[in-house]
């Protein structure tokens, strides 16, 4: 029925007319999802280059959909960036960012080893924080960076167009939803480890590395050649804020 087609909450667009869909299992353009014989009769539509659903995802429930999206499964991340429509890059990108700076300005609490509270409360006020958060965002932003760099340099065809950057830059925000696992760091304080912390960083870049393939139709080689000259790029700023003094 109509509510099983629901997907993430929002009925897709039936027709094509703002944008074209993707079939999640070979990538082809199709022009529906779906198709609506009235009377709540509603039919899957079938790819006509493998001839299989065009997405099979409009009708699963929302909690399978982000179980296979934590798998790293292409066909939920092609459901995802193309055939839904999904708003909240933004946000997603500016928590995440906050509960690392969180993380971090606890560190650097922890270093000072002063246990007032009073000094605590006065601390959390000062600009700290704030520095953390602008820290994190200018090593997010020139990871991403080196990744356009690498992607424009080797594969200039895919990023013709500005609509084909903006793509990207949604779908790799979307794939730093890893970074909410720092939530449980962020509520029970010490209670992490370096090792969790790495754990939770390479599963965010394993997400980049899906995300930069599923958008543009790439083998599984240069999406990770892409993330590697972006590390490269956000430890080049790190070394920049040490020799300024800064802790990081």
């Amino acid at each position: 029925g109509v509510e099983a087609l629901t997907g993430l909450g929002v009925i897709p667009r039936p027709m094509a007319a703002l944008g074209s869909y993707r079939c999640i299992e070979c990538n082809e353009e199709a022009t529906e999802l779906y198709r609506d014989y009235q009377r709540g009769v509603l039919r899957i539509s079938i790819c006509k280059s493998c001839q299989k659903p065009v997405d099979k995802y409009i009708e699963y429930d929302p909690v399978i959909i982000l179980i296979n999206a934590v798998l790293c499964k292409a066909q939920a991340y092609r459901h995802i960036l193309f055939n839904t429509k999904i708003n909240i890059h933004g946000k997603l990108c500016i928590f995440c960012l906050l509960c690392e700076a969180y993380l971090r300005w606890l560190q650097l609490q922890d270093s000072s080893q002063n246990t007032d509270p009073d000094d605590l409360i006065r601390y959390a006020k000062e600009w700290d924080f704030y520095r953390m958060f602008g820290i994190a965002s200018l090593e997010q932003t020139s990871f991403f960076i080196g990744i356009f760099i690498t992607l424009w340099w080797m594969t200039p065809e895919m990023l013709k167009r500005k609509s084909d950057f903006i793509l990207l830059l949604k779908a790799l925000l979307l794939s730093t939803y890893g970074k909410l696992l720092l939530i449980p760091a962020v509520i029970w304080e010490h209670d992490y480890t370096p090792l969790c912390l790495a754990f939770i960083k390479m599963f965010v870049l394993i997400s980049n590395s899906q995300a930069i393939r599923v958008t543009l139709n790439l083998n599984r080689i240069l999406p990770w050649l892409a993330i590697f000259f972006g590390l490269i790029l956000e430890n080049g700023v790190v070394c920049l804020f040490q020799k300024i003094g800064w802790d990081v």
